[in-house]
């Protein structure tokens, strides 16, 4: 329980750290098919008997590359070059889990949907590995990373390496992807990324209040849903992504009456600004036509 708990500390920072970066882009679905990719990754792990985390993150920055590739030269055909890069991520994941030896349909739906307690000390080694890794990329080049997010033309302008910004989001989404999975499961992982951030801007104003709420979300959402399933004997990562939904239905009902408290306070403060004509100047100073 100690390692569940700090496991979903983890993710629960990392995975709205970078999903505010594919919300702005609008990406917010991505995290949802680099996890159908990165179950070939888990069933390759298991058929060569190897740590399906790491061959996981792997196949999952393997998968990302090829999306960026696909959305800068896709064009007319992107979206069916992505698809079939999806189904066929997911397809191969089960059939490798089941050629393998070591697969079962419980490993497979571990993985698919999270089981936090069965999180063992060699998945802990590499979970806090990669999240370091997320935290310094997503913290460190937050600035970079948000003027390419929010406007790729203006970022190239003012000479931001763009298309290497773009590929390290990708690759930085894919390997919070496999951070996340043990604890929310692939099928469930995009809701982490997402629906915190969501959340946060409900509430916020700027882009640093946005990251610093999504990330209390994030982090109360992972707790509770942990402590959660564990007295009540229900899934970890459904438990976890239905306590954001509930969060974000709440932060949804207290944006309208929040906005209406800012803009009674921002009429206040405009009614209370006068012009002032300067006591030195007369009418006569003042020449019509002039």
């Amino acid at each position: 329980m100690q390692r569940a708990l700090l496991a979903a500390l983890i993710v629960g920072i990392t995975a709205p750290a970078i999903g505010i970066y594919l919300v702005q882009r609008r990406q917010a679905l991505m995290g949802d098919g680099i996890g159908h990719v990165a179950l070939t990754g888990v069933g390759l792990g298991f058929l060569l008997n190897t740590s399906p985390v790491w061959v996981a993150t792997a196949v999952a920055v393997a998968g990302s590359v090829v999306m960026e590739l696909i959305r800068w030269y896709g064009r007319t055909r992107g979206d069916l070059a992505l698809a079939m890069l999806f189904y066929g991520g997911m397809a191969g994941g089960v059939m490798l889990m089941n050629l393998s030896e070591a697969g079962s349909n419980a490993n497979l739906s571990t993985y698919l949907f999270g089981s936090i307690t069965t999180v063992s000390p060699q998945d802990m080694t590499a979970i806090c590995v990669l999240a370091a890794l997320v935290l310094a990329i997503t913290v460190g080049l937050r600035r970079q990373l948000f003027a390419v997010c929010q406007d790729e033309e203006f970022a190239r302008v003012t000479g931001l390496p763009v298309r290497l910004l773009n590929l390290l989001v990708a690759v930085t989404a894919a390997v919070t992807v496999t951070v996340a999975m043990r604890v929310v499961g692939l099928l469930l992982v995009s809701a982490l990324m997402v629906i915190p951030v969501a959340a946060a801007q409900q509430i916020s104003r700027s882009f640093a209040m946005t990251f610093a709420v999504a990330l209390v979300i994030g982090v109360t959402v992972t707790l509770t849903g942990t402590a959660t399933s564990y007295y009540a004997d229900v899934p970890s990562g459904a438990t976890i992504v239905l306590f954001a939904i509930g969060l974000f239905v709440v932060f949804t009902a207290l944006a309208a009456p929040l906005a209406k408290k800012r803009a009674r306070a921002a009429a206040a403060t405009g009614a209370g600004c006068t012009l002032e004509v300067p006591g030195s100047r007369t009418a006569d100073d003042v020449s019509v036509g002039g």
